[in-house]
């Protein structure tokens, strides 16, 4: 197995300490890709994986990295609705406006999966509510259109 490989399987498996010995070990990890172009932190904070998320927020790993589509962590995570990751990737200074290669925000992507939590937490956060992503639809267009009354009183 690769060192990349590696990497990635002891995110998966939630192995922290041989991820910090990995990272320690060749420091230039943190900018690591997989197949699919996620950053180790892209992987950790989409498969919920905090402790791995707050490692590599410690040693400084760049928070709006993108995967192939343009996701970063913080999007990633809007639709899986992690709150306690996406505080932590805020608080480290993740883009909350950022838009993927479709022009899907955090705010587009809570809001098109039922994240009434993460929509407030995006809001509180001065999220943008008027982006238009690639559809030229905004969250609150998505909201009405799956009838989410929650999150379009959120939104209003």
């Amino acid at each position: 197995m690769n060192i990349i490989d590696d990497l990635f399987c002891n995110i998966q498996s939630n192995n922290t300490e041989r991820v910090k010995e990995l990272l320690r070990e060749n420091p230039a990890l943190i900018d690591a890709k997989d197949p699919r172009g996620f950053t180790p932190l892209i992987f950790a904070s989409y498969f919920d994986k905090e402790a791995i998320v707050n490692l590599l927020l410690e040693n400084k790993v760049p928070v709006d990295s993108v995967d192939t589509f343009g996701n970063t962590a913080l999007i990633g995570v809007s639709f899986k609705g992690n709150l306690t990751i996406a505080l932590r990737l805020i608080q480290y200074g993740a883009n909350i406006n950022i838009a993927n290669a479709e022009g899907i925000t955090p705010l587009i992507f809570a809001s098109m999966y039922n994240q009434t939590k993460m929509v407030k937490l995006l809001l509180d956060h001065k999220a943008k509510q008027k982006v238009k992503d690639k559809n030229g639809k905004t969250a609150l267009d998505y909201a009405k259109e799956k009838e989410l009354k929650d999150i379009i009183e959120l939104l209003k």
